[in-house]
């Protein structure tokens, strides 16, 4: 694994690969001391064009947790907002002895342009691109439900898993990343949106369509996932009637969670609109993993810092 650019360039082995070593990395954060030597001597740089402080956090707190030294690159007052290409910041971060660049941008196809382009020998990771992919964040949510759904099983794939993805699909990356991520691993996917909120193409991807919550959530889903309604991306508006609409209509509420089966987990990749797309006692009742997930986090991006910088030294992350 040369890059983590899209969970398209896994195949169901590496994707298994990489969950089971954020296993073992969860199992390394129980100890007195935390800190493992993996990648002592290495340098992963943060390039973020676009701000969030919860993944790169997330990503800082992972590097740094294997012994990485972390550059924090916004750019933000930067030479990029004085108009400097991706080009010569590549340049720059090689030129600055980048050993990994986690980059996350406003703009689809970033991530992948860098790493693809020649400016830059180093691994780069997709910390979500425009509405394309968030690869890290799908591994997290899965890392989270496999935990409660194949409990001991470290190897174990979602096979015969239902999970239904409600919200605002058209500018989510998150659930574009969780539709290749869960089916890769042999779980089918449920899509709920109001009909100008789902993806021109969406009917290609490999999973159900519904505009109807109620119907989806009347299968007994083993999980479901709530997403953000990206209101600052919805320029001009029409995507819905009213706020008050769209909440009746797809919000998790009180009473919809209480009809789910009681194994069903209740999931959310942040920040919540509480009260609009779930209400605040699912997020905070003992159904929802939402919490989980963030800590969940951590050891995935271990994991996957792991798999580039340091394939040679596995034992030391046991």
């Amino acid at each position: 694994m040369k890059h983590m650019i899209s969970i398209a360039d896994l195949s169901r082995e590496e994707a298994i690969a990489v969950l089971a070593t954020a296993e073992h990395m969860a199992q390394t954060q129980s100890r007195s001391i935390r800190k493992l030597p993996t990648l002592v001597g290495t340098t992963v740089v943060n390039l973020f064009f676009e701000d969030s402080t919860r993944t790169r956090i997330s990503f800082e707190a992972a590097a740094k947790r294997l012994s990485a030294d972390v550059i924090n690159f916004s750019a933000k007052g930067s030479s990029v907002s004085k108009g400097e290409s991706l080009k010569d910041t590549a340049l720059t971060l090689q030129a600055m002895g980048a050993d990994a660049v986690v980059v996350r941008s406003g703009s689809s196809g970033a991530a992948h342009l860098l790493a693809h382009a020649g400016w830059i020998d180093q691994p780069i990771v997709n910390a979500g691109d425009g509405a394309h992919e968030h690869p890290t964040q799908a591994l997290l949510d899965t890392f989270t439900l496999r935990r409660h759904l194949r409990p001991g099983e470290p190897e174990a794939g979602l096979d015969g898993a239902h999970v239904v993805i409600v919200g605002d699909v058209l500018h989510s990356r998150v659930a574009r990343s969780n539709v290749l991520l869960l089916t890769l691993l042999g779980a089918r996917v449920t899509l709920v949106a109001p009909p100008a909120l789902v993806p021109v193409g969406a009917s290609a991807w490999p999973c159900e369509i519904t505009y109807d919550l109620d119907e989806a959530l009347g299968q007994g889903p083993d999980a479901v996932m709530m997403l953000r309604v990206q209101r600052e991306r919805m320029v001009g508006g029409g995507f819905f009637p009213t706020a008050g609409e769209y909440s009746r209509r797809y919000g998790l509420s009180t009473a919809r969670a209480a009809a789910l089966p009681e194994h069903t987990r209740v999931m959310h990749p942040g920040p919540m609109n509480r009260g609009f797309e779930i209400a605040g006692d699912v997020a905070d009742g003992p159904r929802s993993v939402i919490v989980e997930q963030v800590s969940s986090g951590v050891f995935v991006r271990m994991a996957v810092l792991y798999h580039l910088l340091a394939t040679d030294s596995r034992e030391d992350a046991r």
